[in-house]
């Protein structure tokens, strides 16, 4: 693809960071809340086997010293880091500060539903997932901290701001952002597995057992949807085929904004999110029953051309004045009608496996 990424505004202090890491755009990850007492109402007992099996895994917290810092990761950190050009540097740190907040934006939620209900299942569910999404926000941190840049959590917490998303929307971009976090970081994995010269910062080593938690927390939306038939049906279909398309679309967009983090990595950005895509797609097919095509030549067409829209934008705003607003808003209409057309486009549906629970074996 020609078009090329429009420079950010560089991450120079840690008030650039946090201010990124508060930053609320299209991109950015978002902060939720939602109707806990409808949380409060939901019933699991039709998938109780699994569910209970789904919470001896998270009692018996396999992955409860992963998250330490060993003293090779320092070495590697002191050697590597010098290496990286003043671009690519931004842009690994774009990646941490965004997959920080994207960490801590579960973190925060699921906090928020174990203070706000009863439910013992749910509020049970809610206390590992918090407890997971917290290890990982601080592990990242500490990477952050390297380069002088650490977020301050706490006034992230406070200052970012809140989208109230209803019970349903919760469960199907929870899962897909969980679902697409473990097919990203197994991906990043498996082709630095493949090549370890090609591993620039000590981070990707933990990404393995990392995305299995990822992985884990899908199931337990996966579960809960299972458990509720109603919201795989009738018009919930048309919300669910809005939430693929939406989170696909997202993650197209930015990962395009930093293609040197990945051909440092030696992959392309465009095989990357596919391979991604078709990972995601693969899993979801045990709780959504339909599918994007994905692979389809429009479809493709479709995610270059937001893309290229999403530059425009960002050049216009940088312009600013009269012009630039204009320029703002015709790039708004171009991209909901780009969107539109994506959304339109012919779905693959497929009949729901009778078991949920799935094995992380990418």
């Amino acid at each position: 693809m020609s078009t090329t990424a429009t420079p950010a505004k560089p991450i120079a202090s840690a008030s650039d960071a946090n201010q990124k890491a508060v930053e609320s755009s299209m991109l950015s990850p978002r902060f939720y809340t939602t109707d806990f007492a409808a949380m409060d109402r939901l019933d699991v007992s039709s998938v109780r086997t699994e569910w209970d099996a789904m919470m001896r895994e998270y009692e018996g917290d396999n992955n409860h010293d992963h998250f330490q810092r060993d003293e090779k990761f320092a070495e590697e950190v002191a050697e590597l880091m010098p290496k990286l050009s003043p671009e690519m540097r931004q842009e690994f740190l774009d990646f941490l500060i965004s997959s920080l907040t994207s960490e801590f934006s579960g973190c925060i939620l699921y906090n928020e539903i174990r203070k706000n209900i009863e439910n013992p299942d749910i509020k049970q569910l809610m206390t590992y997932m918090a407890r997971d999404e917290s290890r990982h926000a601080g592990f990242i941190n500490q990477s952050l901290k390297d380069f002088g840049l650490g977020i301050d959590m706490g006034d992230l917490k406070r200052t970012k701001a809140y989208t109230f998303f209803k019970p349903k929307y919760i469960y199907y971009a929870t899962y897909l952002s969980e679902k697409i976090g473990y097919a990203r970081y197994i991906t990043i994995f498996r082709q630095l597995e493949k090549h370890p010269e090609k591993r620039f910062h000590p981070i990707f080593r933990w990404f393995e057992l990392w995305c299995n938690d990822e992985f884990r927390h899908g199931e337990s939306f996966a579960l809960i949807m299972r458990a509720n038939p109603h919201l795989l049906r009738g018009l919930n279909k048309l919300w669910i085929r809005f939430f693929i398309l939406a989170v696909y679309a997202t993650m197209y967009v930015r990962d395009h904004t930093r293609p040197m983090l990945h051909h440092a990595m030696g992959l392309d950005s465009d095989e990357y999110d596919y391979t991604v895509f078709r990972i995601t797609t693969e899993i979801s097919r045990q709780v959504f029953p339909i599918a994007l095509d994905t692979d389809h030549p429009d479809f493709r067409a479709g995610l270059e051309k937001l893309f290229a829209i999403s530059q425009a934008n960002e050049l216009a705003k940088a312009r600013g004045g009269v012009v630039g607003k204009l320029t703002q808003a015709v790039c708004a209409v171009r991209a909901a009608l780009t969107f539109g057309r994506l959304y339109l486009m012919p779905v693959q549906s497929s009949e729901l496996p009778q078991t949920v629970r799935m094995v992380p074996a990418w």
